[in-house]
């Protein structure tokens, strides 16, 4: 089973442009861990505001690996969590 996480994220508003860069150099640093599965980024065409990230690991150690990954602390914790209004998480499992 893989390890899923869907965040869903309301941008401060004003900064919406600013936290899809910084979304898009995290997805692709991202991409690059050994355990990583997929990492796309999306934005509600309803509500610019918005950034849904779907994350899928091989399993839960790569999922915390990438907490741990210096390119998470630069762009994730430092520089999209401060231009966030509010975020919701869920986890999930695969089911194959």
């Amino acid at each position: 089973m893989a390890h899923v996480l869907v965040v869903r994220m309301t941008i401060k508003e004003g900064e919406e442009e600013r936290a899809f860069d910084v979304a898009r150099r995290l997805v692709e640093a991202t991409r690059t861990e050994p355990g990583n599965v997929l990492y796309i980024a999306h934005r509600d065409p309803e509500d610019p505001r918005v950034l849904l990230m779907y994350e899928q690991y091989e399993d839960a150690a790569a999922f915390e690996a990438h907490g741990q990954a210096e390119h998470f602390k630069d762009l994730g914790l430092g520089q999209l969590f401060p231009l966030m209004e509010h975020r919701e998480r869920a986890i999930y499992e695969t089911l194959d």
